[in-house]
């Protein structure tokens, strides 16, 4: 199990609250935990990731174990902390402006 850490304008979206743990098939990676996440919360579908080419949208990052994993491969293995459940696979919603 993974958990999730999701902004709390998805959280609302998606009507969860705390985090969110899912299962993957496979090895951990970025696109199988945004794959799960989605499938067990339809809602949340293009807010992540774009519809279309289903890469992450401009104001969303990807952290894991205080590394940022936002310009990683979305199939590049996640850390062993994160892929054992004992850190979580945090999803932030950036900030932009003066």
């Amino acid at each position: 199990m993974i958990r999730v850490e999701l902004p709390a304008n998805l959280r609302i979206l998606a009507h969860i609250r705390g985090d969110v743990t899912v299962e993957v098939e496979g090895p951990a990676t970025q696109r199988s935990v945004l794959d799960a996440l989605e499938s067990r919360y339809p809602m949340l579908r293009g807010t992540i990731r774009d519809h279309v080419t289903a890469r992450r949208r401009a104001f969303i990052r990807f952290y894991a174990c205080e590394q940022d994993l936002s310009n990683e491969s979305p199939d590049a293995p996640l850390p062993e902390a994160v892929a054992s459940g004992k850190e979580p696979y945090l999803i932030i919603g950036a900030l932009s402006g003066g």
